[in-house]
């Protein structure tokens, strides 16, 4: 009896043990505010089980899974065929939701500008350089346009906001592909830089005629004036979640490995700067029991956490690809 009590003792504790588990995990700004509710909510639902995540931007999110510094990272940059080649961790790509960035500015008197996407590209090379510029006025015939110089803002630090930005500026710009191209990094011809989300939004509030970009949610969280950009079909098309899903639509048939950029995409109503997000999960994991919770989590992701995605102005998976990702999930070691 009493080599009974104690081995269901044993297996409580062992129970205890492998429930507080603690996962670390850092990268990308962008889909933080979803991030931050669904690790929190899921905490919440498997206590002992804890998820740390670090807000610190694609770039430096790339170089701490791959040298191992965390349990899975998180990016909105698709890592390249040389960067995986290159990484002593072999990963693989989870897109988790999809969202926009968007142009915000500040124009003391002027709101529901639009931007064309050559207009975008000229001002982020310095190439036009003042508020009233004709290329704008064309574009917002009713805006009453101050004679003002554009103060350029971009983040300072590795950023897949960045490279989103930049993606979309390469595929509408010659001058801007064949110069500072795409990068979470990217060598940036003018402007001031901020760091994060916060240090872009925080110079163009404090600077009349700045124009920088920040994802949506935090746009609209921070009730900052942001415009609206002419897609590829043509049309002016302002940052929604129905917009957003418009673009993914555009992705006839996704990659194996998931990777794809859904910038500048083609339909009537796709918003041009959107963008899945992604995490960034190591094959192999030195600690099988993390493994097991991080296994839980992803799948737990993307079965319930899906449905809250709109709630934070991001759009949700769609369904075939969210069966898909199951299956990858199911799969890892």
């Amino acid at each position: 009896m009493k080599k009974t009590l104690l081995a269901i003792g044993m297996l409580v504790l062992a129970m205890g043990v492998a429930q507080a588990q603690k996962l670390t995990a850092a990268g990308a700004t962008f889909p933080y505010p979803i991030y931050s509710k669904w690790f929190s909510e899921y905490s919440a639902a498997h206590p002992g089980v804890e998820v740390n995540y670090a807000s610190i931007g694609s770039g430096g999110g790339i170089a701490q899974v791959t040298k191992g510094l965390v349990d899975f990272g998180a990016s909105d940059m698709p890592m390249t065929d040389e960067m995986l080649s290159s990484s002593p961790v072999k990963l693989i790509h989870l897109p988790t939701v999809l969202g926009a960035v968007v142009p915000v500015y500040n124009v003391p008197g002027v709101k529901d500008l639009r931007f064309s996407p050559d207009v975008l590209a000229d001002i982020y090379l310095g190439k036009l350089t003042n508020w009233n510029d004709g290329r704008i006025a064309k574009d917002n015939p009713e805006a009453k346009l101050p004679d003002q110089k554009i103060i350029v803002v971009h983040r300072s630090d590795g950023s897949g906001t960045s490279f989103i930005w930049t993606d979309f500026l390469s595929k509408v710009s010659k001058d801007w592909a064949g110069g500072p191209g795409k990068g979470t990094s990217p060598s940036w011809p003018v402007g001031v830089g901020g760091k994060g989300n916060e240090g872009v939004a925080g110079l163009v509030r404090q600077l009349p005629g700045a124009i920088g970009y920040v994802e949506l949610i935090y746009a609209l969280q921070n009730h900052m004036t942001y415009g609206g950009v002419k897609n590829a079909a043509g049309n002016w098309i302002t940052a929604s979640i129905e917009s957003v899903t418009e673009a993914a639509a555009g992705v006839k048939q996704m990659p194996a490995d998931y990777r794809v950029s859904i910038t500048n995409a083609p339909g009537a109503n796709a918003y041009p700067i959107s963008s899945f997000t992604y995490l960034l999960i190591p094959v192999k994991g030195m600690n099988q029991a993390n493994r097991t919770v991080m296994k839980d989590l992803f799948s737990w992701i993307l079965k319930s956490g899906e449905s809250q995605a709109s709630s934070l102005s991001y759009a949700p998976l769609p369904d075939t690809l969210v069966e898909k990702e199951l299956k990858t999930v199911y799969s890892l070691q």
